[in-house]
């Protein structure tokens, strides 16, 4: 109870600052930090904001067909409105034509606008920059600038915690880009490794399928439900029998594991070197499908003796699963081997953990006649589960079920204060 208290309290204390973005009066300035490619940035801005300033009547719920004859009417009035300069001059706005967009949040939809800033490439030590879009023209208007990437600074993937706020008589301040050490970089990575085996629902299921049978020994060969007895013995005709002891189990799941480890270790390496790269689609279906196999092998081994050989081998296509995991926070290669290492050191703490939280309730129901039927039953709703995945990402189409569950896992998450608004 204490700890439970003790979370709602942190989820009430963090729910305000997670939801301080993308309100209805801010425009917002996401910037990443490169050591070597320079900085890059983009505008985000509401809706609502370009009908009050400019008067236009865009409607509650746009398409981008709505938008798209006032792009260049936006960017005008954005290089107006904002700049950056340091100790090497002016950093000219230089904007990414192909990628301006429109995301949608819980205050509205907001029209993403990405640029670079031009001569960025040696980092300055502070950048000074003003941003007074929609200030003059929208009363009580506040605009953020956050660091959403900046390895050394530990900054990966953040969108909450804003860096600079801009209001009326405060529209330039000076972004310290000096906070930073390649400690901040490594740990913000294990972080990230922790975050995205927890949260990659997969990756969990497949775990899961290899965990399940570590509480148990097969026996012999399994036939139908029940018990029978001969002489003195009674065997289990699911085919299963429980271990004995605690710490063999838990160290022989921790070996199968370490082997799916090594697997997407080597992979993710690959593929972030681009020594090769798979496409999206095909990995993710593998993905979906070595969790069909595990639990199958569960019921009926496909490899005697060898449950290691299953989380090698589709150890290497999470791998590239998390390649493409890392290239979404904004990993451009550098820093490659402390980025690599920590990824993977997170991964595996997030792996134990989640063993570590398993493990021993399922040795403790190892001795009840249900559990080869629960292991079974398990195995068959986990296969159903692969096949639905592998079907959606195989044809590259949404089934309605998995988004609603996508949806209520996440306002859940969200409640909780453990994901941001936006996500």
């Amino acid at each position: 109870m204490k700890k439970l208290l003790l979370l709602i309290l942190w989820a009430f204390l963090l729910f305000p600052i997670l939801t301080f973005s993308h309100q209805p009066n801010q425009s917002i300035i996401y910037m990443r930090v490169y050591e070597e490619a320079g900085i890059d940035a983009r505008f985000e801005i509401n809706v609502n904001q370009l009908n009050d300033a400019f008067g236009l009547s865009l409607p509650k719920y746009p398409e981008w067909e709505d938008v798209e004859p006032h792009v260049e009417m936006i960017k005008t009035y954005l290089l107006k409105t904002s700049s950056f300069s340091s100790k090497y001059g002016k950093h000219k706005i230089i904007f990414t034509e192909d990628d301006t967009s429109m995301v949608w949040t819980s205050f509205g939809f907001f029209v993403k606008i990405p640029f670079h800033l031009e001569n960025s490439e040696t980092l300055p030590d502070d950048l000074v920059v003003t941003y007074s879009a929609f200030i003059n023209e929208i009363p009580n208007t506040r605009n953020l600038l956050t660091m959403e990437y900046n390895w050394k600074a530990g900054l990966v993937n953040n969108e909450t915690m804003f860096a600079l706020d801009f209001t009326k008589g405060k529209v330039t301040k000076t972004l310290d880009l000096t906070e930073k050490s390649y400690w901040k970089g490594f740990v913000a990575m294990v972080e990230q490794g922790i975050w995205h085996i927890w949260i990659g629902l997969d990756h969990i299921l497949f775990l899961l399928a290899l965990i399940l049978p570590s509480v148990v020994r097969r026996s012999k060969p399994a036939l139908v439900g029940g018990d029978i007895e001969v002489g003195e013995s009674k065997f289990n005709i699911w085919g299963w029998e429980p271990v004995k002891k605690f710490r063999p189990a838990f160290m022989y799941i921790l070996k199968i594991v370490t082997f799916f480890t090594i697997a997407h270790t080597i992979t993710l390496s690959l593929a972030a070197l681009n020594i090769i790269v798979l496409p999206s689609r095909l990995v993710e279906s593998i993905i979906a499908l070595s969790i069909g196999l595990a639990a199958y092998h569960n019921i009926k081994p496909i490899f005697k003796g060898k449950d290691w050989l299953i989380a090698f081998v589709f150890g290497l296509f999470h791998g590239f699963g998390f390649a493409s995991v890392m290239g979404e926070l904004g990993f451009k290669g550098e820093f490659l081997t402390l980025t690599l290492l920590g990824f993977n050191i997170g991964v595996e703490i997030g792996q134990v953990l989640i063993i570590a939280l398993i493990f021993p309730v399922l040795y403790f129901l190892r001795k009840l006649k249900l559990y080869p039927k629960l292991l079974v039953y398990l195995s068959g709703l986990l296969i159903i589960i692969s096949l639905y995945w592998l079907f959606e990402r195989a044809f590259d189409i949404d089934l309605p079920l998995d988004e609603s569950i996508r949806t209520f896992g996440g306002d859940i998450l969200r409640a909780l204060g453990l994901r941001s608004p936006v996500e």
